[in-house]
């Protein structure tokens, strides 16, 4: 499925994922392909994604590296969206 992660101040993120972890106003929930249109507000907590990252790529500020298939991010809050698995996230 294609992530696109954007903030206020730029894009952060848009490549093709295989999962997507997020903390939902109600609770943290993952996202896997095929998955049913949603959207929701999140709050403060940490983003996960995984998937097969190009290992020539460094992440920097504001991902963390977890290991070889995951990174994550820090929110403060933000919205998810997703459609035809395309994940939208709008994050602070």
């Amino acid at each position: 499925m294609y992530l696109e992660i954007i903030s206020p101040e730029a894009t952060l993120y848009s490549g093709n994922i295989d999962s997507l972890s997020v903390p939902g106003t109600d609770g943290s929930f993952q996202v896997l392909e095929n998955h049913a249109a949603i959207v929701s507000t999140l709050v403060k907590g940490k983003v996960t994604i995984k998937g097969t990252f190009d290992p020539s790529k460094s992440f920097e500020m504001p991902f963390k590296k977890i290991d070889s298939n995951s990174i994550a991010l820090e929110i403060s809050s933000g919205t998810v969206e997703l459609q035809d698995n395309k994940l939208i996230l709008l994050v602070d």
